[in-house]
């Protein structure tokens, strides 16, 4: 039996981030900040058999935060092939992830 699920990373964050603004010629535009910028990453994966998901938080969108969710996922469906679609993400193919892809595969 497998599983075959979507999966991608995001960002949240506790404050925003300016693309563009709009001032007027010749006055800067002042934009206020709260000297603290926290922000969590998470993985997460959706069951496209069941809409099943799978969260993992981390404090970073890394190669090694990659695999622990890849644990995550590989302890969640042990007993089934699991099939991911990725982008093409750096960390999602790295020497590590590859490693471990052969590894357990």
């Amino acid at each position: 039996m497998s599983s075959c699920c979507t999966s991608n990373e995001t960002h949240i964050r506790s404050y925003h981030v300016l693309r563009t603004t709009l001032s007027e010629v010749g006055r800067q535009k002042q934009v206020p900040t709260f000297g603290h910028h926290a922000h969590i990453s998470l993985f997460g994966a959706v069951n496209v058999h069941d809409g099943e998901t799978v969260l993992h938080q981390a404090g970073a969108a890394n190669a090694t935060t990659f695999l622990d969710f890849l644990r995550v996922l590989k302890e969640r469906y042990s007993d089934r092939l699991v099939v991911l679609v990725l982008d093409n993400a750096r960390i999602h193919h790295t020497k590590m992830v590859r490693e471990f892809l052969r590894e357990e595969g």
